[in-house]
């Protein structure tokens, strides 16, 4: 017999799970905290994705899911949906459109970050409060939930190489590396294990087939549209894919969030990286070990203009923050420089930048000119396109101006994204 144990604190209250079980059916359950001889009782005789589905104190339930999330599995379903769930209104609506589709939905959460000394901890992605609001709202409708704790995976697969890169003077961006490297990796390894034929997010963005081949493209709503974030998912996760939400706008969902009487409704959405917990990136990086060093800020002639507190502070394009007084004209940084501290600034236009080369990097379909975006919010500019070993090189029709090391390239033709990658030099 296996045995599966989870526990779960909160303040002062501590809470805790035993199961026995074989074949994933729950034979013995024990355990302590609120309300734990009322969910043990229940739990006797289900499968391991039936008890996904039971209600009790929040803080047992935290306990069992911590239990069940490693080794909840099934059969194959064809009806069978999983559906990723981060507490808010979007994946909200996702699963209420997957239930309405006639598909057998399946909640799940990641936990990915906790960061106790950030200002709102629980602003950060799949915090323990948004765990636990879309846990209630699929045991609302009687749809089983369950939460994987990918925390160490996530410090070392996204926020370890985050502040790796700017400790290299990068401007990473982390979201397009946890969507493309993690996320839907681990995600679509869930839906395999539950036996689900589809995988839904509540992301704005759209699956096309040009060609033959499935590539995410822009979502109906340009405003909301983040098949940027999207643009580095291997092509394997995109015929498992549903975005339910890309044909439609914000304003319609939270309107049918409304309709359906969704706590989510009107809850606010995220716009930072999913791990600062409210804080700005420069204050998330001090916290997790880069250290303020004082250091020169020259001009294209290596004449000192002023001084700055870190390198790792500033990036390509930025002027708040430089502090330098008595110059004739605005001055932005043009480049940071990792190895002796410093940062070289410049009129704007010495930031126009019309070659880019991308690498690591990826064309998912033959193209020679196409728009790309060099970083997200900013508009797509023609390009001509050329494949190199290692990723491909961008030539510019127009200078962009800001262009920053370890932000993404992402190729558009149309509407779809067929290439992206990191950038690693412009000129």
């Amino acid at each position: 017999m296996q045995e599966l144990t989870g526990d779960a604190s909160e303040g002062e209250d501590w809470a805790w799970i035993r199961l026995g079980v074989e074949d994933q059916l729950i034979r013995q359950a024990t355990g302590g905290g609120p309300g734990a001889a009322e969910l043990c009782r229940s739990l006797e005789g289900l499968s391991l994705l039936e008890a996904a589905a039971c209600g009790g104190a929040p803080l047992m339930l935290d306990a069992l899911h911590v239990a069940l999330g490693p080794a909840v599995a099934a059969d194959s379903s064809p009806d069978r949906l999983v559906v990723a769930m981060s507490g808010g209104v979007d994946s909200a609506v996702a699963l209420h459109h997957g239930r309405d589709a006639g598909h057998a939905p399946i909640g799940v959460t990641l936990r990915l970050w906790v960061d106790p000394a950030a200002p709102d901890h629980d602003r950060a992605c799949c915090s323990p409060r948004a765990a636990r609001a879309a846990r209630a709202l699929c045991h609302s409708l009687a749809i089983p939930h369950v939460t994987l704790d990918l925390r160490e995976r996530f410090r070392k697969r996204i926020v370890a190489p985050f502040i790796d890169g700017y400790a290299r003077g990068e401007t990473p961006n982390p979201c397009v590396r946890c969507n493309g490297l993690f996320r839907f990796d681990e995600l679509a390894q869930f839906a395999s294990r539950l036996g689900a034929a589809r995988l839904a997010t509540g992301h704005y963005a759209r699956i096309v087939r040009r060609n033959g081949r499935l590539l995410v493209a822009r979502a109906h709503d340009v405003e909301r549209d983040q098949s940027y974030m999207l643009a580095r998912l291997p092509p394997w996760v995109l015929s498992l894919l549903w975005f339910p939400l890309g044909e439609q706008t914000k304003g319609e969902t939270r309107a049918q969030a409304r309709a359906l009487g969704l706590e989510a409704a009107e809850r606010r959405s995220s716009q930072e990286a999913c791990f600062l917990g409210g804080s700005d990136y420069r204050d998330f990086l001090a916290r997790h070990g880069l250290k303020p060093a004082d250091g020169p800020v020259l001009d294209a002639d290596g004449r000192e203009l002023g001084r700055h507190g870190g390198f790792w502070r500033f990036t390509a394009g930025q002027r708040r923050g430089l502090a330098l007084g008595g110059t004739r004209m605005p001055l932005y940084v043009v480049e940071t420089d990792a190895s002796t501290n410093t940062l070289t600034v410049g009129p704007r236009t010495a930031l126009g930048r019309t070659r880019v080369r991308v690498d690591p990097g990826e064309l998912y379909a033959p193209v020679e000119r196409a728009d790309v975006a060099l970083r997200y919010g900013s508009p797509a500019v023609a390009s001509r396109i050329l494949p190199e070993v290692g990723g491909f090189s961008v030539e510019l029709d127009e200078p962009v101006f800001g262009v920053a090391r370890g932000q993404v390239a992402v190729v558009y033709e149309e509407d779809a994204v067929v290439g992206a990658g990191l950038i690693s030099d412009a000129r």
